[in-house]
């Protein structure tokens, strides 16, 4: 299974992580940290939508979801359930 969202392409990129950049308290460099490489990932979630009239599950960011929810395209189960 993919960490890739379904809509934009947004997808796991490699980067380097470093700890402490001054030294304890903004004082003098004590050691320096090393840097070490890291994964970012996307905040991907699992979301009911609503594409063409059909109810279809996707893998969508954060960022995509904020789209959907603008555009009214979030299949709401509490709403379908009541009524």
């Amino acid at each position: 299974m993919s960490y890739i969202c379904d809509k934009c392409g947004k997808d796991t990129i490699v980067g380097r992580s470093q700890q402490h950049k001054r030294g304890v308290a903004g004082k003098r460099w004590k050691k320096r940290a090393q840097k070490t490489p890291r994964t970012f990932k996307p905040n991907l979630q699992k979301i009911a939508v609503m594409v063409g009239g059909v109810k279809q599950t996707m893998k969508l960011c954060a960022k995509c979801i904020k789209r959907f929810e603008k555009e009214e395209k979030l299949f709401d189960y509490k709403k379908s359930a009541l009524g």
